[in-house]
């Protein structure tokens, strides 16, 4: 087994043969012309670019991988100023990418071809240098973009929406990424949020406007004052990032313009797009009873769907906590009782019987459940709902 400092100079050696030989960047530069369709477009007076990326392309990942050294901040920088330049002239990102990936498997058969006395060890190396400096690039060349995009656009209105649209696509894949573009924007992004999901009752109308979910974000502010929030829409659906605390604002709101609606509040900012996918599957699959005039449908109500679904997206013990809440602790159980012999009975009368309770005391009882859980257990969805969360939490 070669020692660490003869491994890097065996690495150096092959760096050197490398950047001395010419050819290794025309080989990069045809490759790329040939493969990738957006590149074989260009004239010949944009090849002198694309043949300087490339050269320092080649030269910033041999010099890594043979000195075992991280992308600098300086590289990232110039990642950036790549993507914004070809946002600017209209290359697409996939595209942009697509020629970082054949340029890295032609060095990588460079290197190939001179291996000599590298071992597994320096191709591993090579591999972990080559996917770091993709994935880092993928996120740079994202971030540049939008913002490249929202800037040439002029129009924060629509800038904030694609930031919205690219959060419920996922398409951010750090956190910082997230931060930059949002503070370039001038948005908070309220932590913790509701992501609220809303559609008109009536089915089969056309597809809601830009105009119509602004103007239930803006019905949703607190006496005049704006949201710290964005807005969407997908097809017939408003979708709204908004303060959690804002959300018991939105039944008045929903009530006026006939709208139902799912209001997701338990995942994190990178879980934006799970939270879409829980709320607008809720509102697929909600019976029609389940929408009553002055309440929303919520992480309960959208989880307990995907469980009768078959398509579960939290353990059972989760769902049952998040239906339940107060009732799963010790010292509730009396209320747990209650409601148990409530639904198994089917009236007060019969329940209080079966617990040897006044039927005043057990309709306490579930005006208790109620105001804990926010779920009327005389409510045909909220008790199934209710039902179900006991049943898998017993």
């Amino acid at each position: 087994m070669q020692s660490p400092s003869r491994s890097l100079a065996s690495r150096g050696r092959v760096r050197d043969e490398i950047l001395a030989d010419r050819r290794v960047v025309e080989d990069v530069v045809a490759a790329v012309h040939a493969q990738v369709p957006v590149y074989a477009a260009l004239d010949d007076s944009r090849l002198p670019e694309v043949r300087a990326i490339a050269a320092w392309g080649v030269d910033r990942m041999l010099h890594l991988w043979a000195t075992d050294g991280t992308l600098a901040p300086a590289d990232l920088r110039r990642f950036r100023g790549i993507a914004a330049a070809r946002a600017a002239d209209g290359r697409p990102v996939q595209a942009v990418l697509r020629a970082y990936r054949v340029a890295a498997t032609v060095l990588t058969d460079e290197v190939t071809a001179r291996a000599g006395d590298l071992t597994a060890a320096d191709g591993f190396a090579l591999a972990r240098v080559m996917l770091t400096a993709l994935d880092t690039l993928s996120e740079e060349m994202a971030t540049a973009y939008a913002a490249t995009t929202e800037d040439l656009a002029g129009d924060r209105d629509r800038a904030q929406r694609l930031l919205l649209d690219d959060l419920i696509a996922g398409r951010h894949a750090s956190a910082g990424a997230l931060t930059d573009r949002s503070a370039r924007l001038g948005v908070h992004l309220p932590d913790p949020y509701c992501l609220l999901v809303a559609e008109p009752t009536t089915e089969g109308g056309p597809d809601i406007s830009y105009e119509e979910a602004a103007g239930l974000l803006a019905a949703l502010g607190d006496r005049g004052t704006p949201l710290s929030a964005l807005s969407t829409v997908r097809g017939s659906r408003a979708v709204l990032l908004l303060p959690a605390a804002a959300v018991h604002r939105a039944p008045a709101a929903l009530d006026e313009r006939t709208w139902r609606a799912c209001a997701i509040t338990g995942e994190g900012l990178d879980r934006v797009a799970v939270a879409h996918r829980l709320a607008a599957d809720a509102l697929d699959t909600a019976p029609a009873h389940a929408h009553r005039p002055g309440r929303v449908l919520t992480d309960a109500d959208a989880h307990v769907l995907a469980l009768l679904a078959g398509h579960p997206a939290a353990t059972a013990e989760h769902i049952a906590h998040l239906v339940l809440g107060p009732l799963t602790e010790p010292d509730q159980r009396h209320l747990l009782q209650a409601l148990t012999a409530y639904i198994d009975a089917g009236s007060a009368t019969a329940a209080a019987r079966a617990l040897h309770l006044h039927p005043q005391s057990l309709r306490y009882r579930l005006r208790r459940i109620l105001a804990l859980t926010s779920r009327d257990p005389r409510d045909p969805w909220q008790r199934l709902t209710l039902d179900v969360a006991r049943t898998i939490g017993a």
